[in-house]
């Protein structure tokens, strides 16, 4: 068994390495973030203080939990085996990418675990164990007690797997990562629901980002015989057996595909429809592409993107406004819909109607990406050229 290590290790990659191997600590102290951010001291810290760097959270280039100072007092002690977790997300995404990256070492853990320890991200406000937490790891060790450590914790012993799963060169996970899901998620639940899905983020809300144009997307695509989802007004069991049930799957990009992506297989079409110019979508068929041995078709359809004024770039938050008249040629040569299917471009009077229904009030709340405005301009003096030359 791999010593106890308290120096850098490289980000954790897909080919496996010491992201493949546990470590077991007797008497670690477990060390929650303090103050929120993206980068936290937090994390493992050995019995003489080391810090156990195996234990850190990276996301693509760089560990996002630092060694945490040693607590001044661990009023907290969790006797027994548990395994270590990680950070706890209350972000779905977030959960099914970075919270679940350890748990592939509960197929071999030997003698088991009495439970899974977690530490917050969010420090006192994110200790809670939520529902979708709990059904998740029961489709994995159903029953399995969870812990999340709102404060410093000795842990009588830590098994301390490394990181398989995540953000970056790793979202494709690691071949013992991919196993564990494969044979153990969600094994009893059998498919059930459509053959042609579309998995819908209108219903969202304002504050969770999305797609301008969608309600009128989910109307052509239901004249060809999809039948349009929304995963949170659903049980996770009743989404993973609507995964597992479809043939074709069309979807917004956004956390619903990395869980299809858990279950889903080579025979079953996936097309993702871009919301934003970001590398997380590029990361998202990465995913998908290594769990389910499948070419997923992405569709980048943007006729512009609206970003938030408080923040203006394109993040999570950002509204892709889509060219339906480009979705429809690209779902149709790749089969998702009849190839001849040809959609309208909304303009004028209905463009305004569409933005207003979504709440997008132009330069209050939301403004235009000058990358989409450059480019658009541009693309509309091209026409004024060619329609002058050709007179």
């Amino acid at each position: 068994m791999p010593e106890p290590s308290d120096g850098p290790m490289g980000q954790p990659l897909p080919e496996g390495g010491w992201s493949e191997t546990c470590i077991t600590l007797n008497s670690p102290c477990v060390v929650p973030p303090v103050t929120s951010g993206l980068v936290q001291q937090a994390g493992v810290l050995q019995a003489d203080g080391a810090y156990c760097t195996q234990g850190a959270l990276w996301r693509r280039y760089r560990p996002i939990t630092i060694r945490p100072d040693q607590p001044e007092y661990v009023g907290q002690t969790l006797s027994g085996r548990w395994l270590w977790g990680g950070v706890l997300w209350a972000h779905f995404g977030h959960f099914l990418v970075e919270s679940t990256a350890r748990l592939w070492a509960l197929q071999d853990v030997s003698p088991p675990v009495d439970g899974i320890i977690f530490i917050p991200k969010r420090p006192g406000l994110e200790t809670e164990i939520r529902d979708f937490h709990r059904r998740f790891i029961d489709q994995l060790a159903p029953g399995l007690a969870i812990y999340v450590a709102g404060e410093p914790t000795q842990v009588e012993q830590l098994v301390v797997p490394g990181q398989g799963f995540g953000l970056g060169p790793i979202t494709a996970g690691t071949p013992k990562f991919r196993n564990f899901i494969h044979s153990r998620f969600a094994r009893n639940i059998m498919p059930d629901g459509p053959k042609r899905l579309y998995v819908s983020r209108s219903k969202l809300g304002l504050r969770k980002g999305g797609l301008i144009g969608e309600e009128y997307l989910e109307t052509l695509l239901e004249q060809q015989g999809y039948t349009i989802f929304h995963p949170q007004d659903h049980s996770l069991e009743v989404q993973l057996a609507h995964y597992k049930a479809a043939r074709q799957i069309v979807a917004a990009d956004g956390s619903a595909l990395h869980l299809f992506a858990m279950v889903g297989r080579p025979d079953q079409r996936v097309a993702m429809i871009l919301r934003r110019q970001s590398g997380a979508s590029k990361q998202l068929l990465e995913n998908v592409q290594a769990f389910c041995k499948c070419d997923p078709v992405a569709i980048n359809a943007l006729r512009t993107e609206w970003l938030p004024v408080a923040d203006q770039r394109s993040s999570r938050l950002s509204y892709g406004e889509l060219d339906h008249s480009h979705i429809a040629r690209a779902l149709g040569d790749a089969g998702f819909i009849a190839a001849d299917t040809e959609w309208s471009v909304l303009e004028g009077r209905k463009r305004r109607m569409m933005l207003g229904k979504k709440g997008i009030r132009v330069d209050e709340n939301f403004v235009e990406s000058p990358e989409f405005r450059k480019k658009n301009i541009r693309e509309m003096r091209r026409k004024r050229r060619a329609a002058r030359a050709a007179e």
